[in-house]
């Protein structure tokens, strides 16, 4: 069983009030924080973020009422794991060396058009979304919170960017068809005799850009310090977690760090996450930022476009059959 671990403090997890972002303030301080916090564990809160609190109830709701539904319905709605869209059950995602994680989700993406030339050329994680029939309810939450975290992302890329010494619109130039997911996460209460390798989510890193995440009060996200101490990141009324994935770091030569964190969920209540992985454009250039490198601290990674690496990563964790519809 995961052992107790203590409650990060402020300064390891710190809170960043985005109010002079979203009314035109002065925001070098607050990149200067947001700066601090990505160099040394990748994770800090954010509050008076812009998301309203009526279209973040709406959307548990709608998870909680969803989870509730049969499993042999939710099967029905079995998302194409290249496509990313609908229902994924608990077994599909393993990361090495641990057993699969004990959740399961409901997957939304950039909804986009069957006639778009991205869906028409099979390119992965283009799509347009999936949406039960019978659960109009579910469509109307998850779409209006989507949009809502959508404007929220912008407005974080726009203060890394200042963070970075780079133009203010550097990153936001390369989200014109942007490879979003929002997932609905249930994880079921575990067994006490649970093996001490499983986990509601495993230890792992995220793949892409930034992950926005809204938690529910029971909390259970943990965060693996950069001197392997595992602490934890609770639940805050009226905050996101939000943390950077490998790509970035990949992006800022290591100068940002993608820490590992997992989820266990030990309390005997259900438990329900929703995160929204920010991830750019599929042909987003992904070359070391020239802010991020000298002569004393040449590149360190090859160049690569952003959706060929999110794409190789999803391949090395989940177990489908690429040719599947079933989950």
């Amino acid at each position: 069983m995961t052992q107790n671990v203590r409650v990060a403090s402020h300064d390891e997890v710190p809170v960043l009030d985005l109010s002079p972002l979203r009314t035109g303030g002065q925001i070098d301080s607050l990149a200067a924080e947001l700066d601090r916090a990505c160099r040394e564990t990748g994770f800090f809160y954010v509050a008076n973020h812009g998301v309203s609190e009526t279209a973040l109830n709406a959307v548990f709701g709608a998870t909680r009422r969803y989870f509730a539904t049969p499993e042999e319905i939710r099967r029905g709605h079995a998302m194409h794991p290249f496509y990313r869209r609908g229902f994924m059950a608990q077994g599909v995602t393993r990361q090495p060396g641990y057993a699969a994680d004990l959740k399961e989700s409901y997957e939304v993406g950039v909804d986009l058009p069957a006639d778009d030339p991205a869906v028409l050329s099979g390119l992965p994680l283009h799509a347009p979304n999936q949406w039960p029939a019978e659960m109009p309810w579910l469509r109307e939450a998850a779409e209006t919170y989507f949009e809502q975290v959508k404007s929220l992302g912008l407005d974080l890329l726009r203060l890394i960017a200042r963070a970075l010494g780079l133009p203010d619109g550097f990153f936001v130039q390369y989200t014109r068809k942007p490879m979003l997911q929002m997932r609905l996460f249930h994880y079921p209460p575990q067994r006490p005799d649970t093996s001490a390798d499983a986990h509601g989510a495993a230890p792992h890193t995220d793949f892409g850009m930034i992950t926005i995440l809204a938690q529910d009060p029971i909390g259970g996200l943990e965060l693996r310090k950069r001197d392997g101490e595992w602490i934890a990141a609770p639940y805050i009324d009226g905050t996101f977690v939000v943390n950077i994935g490998d790509l970035f770091q990949r992006w800022t030569n290591d100068v940002y760090v993608s820490n590992f964190h997992r989820v266990t969920n030990r309390t005997g209540r259900e438990r329900y996450s929703i995160p929204v992985f920010f991830n750019l454009d599929y042909e987003a250039p992904v070359v070391c930022l020239p802010t991020c490198c000298s002569a004393d601290s040449p590149p360190k990674h090859e160049p690569i476009k952003f959706g060929d690496y999110i794409v190789s990563r999803f391949k090395a964790v989940q177990q489908f059959d690429p040719n599947s519809r079933v989950a």
